[in-house]
């Protein structure tokens, strides 16, 4: 297996509830390490650079609202496979179809509130965590 990163967000409706801390720990019991972690609060501006991928969709605008609203908690994840564990761990984005002990099951408040964001492949991994961390702040 390989040893990967991957990038997560804490979403403003988790933040707003205090759960980072009960997040991390399911990120970690799944045996992915966080190796670099700090909460930011995104400008609309700055939410929209980063969802840019999903601009032409009818949920754009109000994803861009959403992210901007509150702080989130960027962060990079390592593990063995990470990019596959984190979105194992993460859950159907549709918190009603997700597994059972998911983040998404156990804190998401709906398909568009679902607490937290995951990097779907490798090379948007790397865009993703470039996006918010210098090389020098991912410390393993």
């Amino acid at each position: 297996m390989a040893l990967e990163h991957t990038f997560s967000i804490i979403k403003p409706d988790a933040t707003e509830r205090n759960l980072t801390g009960k997040i991390n720990a399911i990120f970690e019991e799944a045996g992915l390490r966080i190796v670099a972690q700090k909460r930011v609060h995104l400008t609309k501006a700055q939410a929209g650079k980063f969802y840019e991928v999903h601009k032409e969709r009818p949920f754009y605008d109000e994803l861009c609202e959403f992210m901007s609203r509150s702080p989130v908690v960027v962060q990079v994840l390592e593990g063995e496979n990470a990019i596959a564990k984190n979105r194992e761990v993460m859950g159907a984005t549709n918190p009603a179809e997700a597994a059972d002990g998911t983040v998404r099951k156990l804190f998401a408040e709906s398909i568009g509130e679902n607490s937290v964001h995951g990097s779907d492949s490798a090379e948007n991994a790397a865009i993703e965590i470039a996006y918010f961390f210098a090389g020098i702040e991912i410390v393993g």
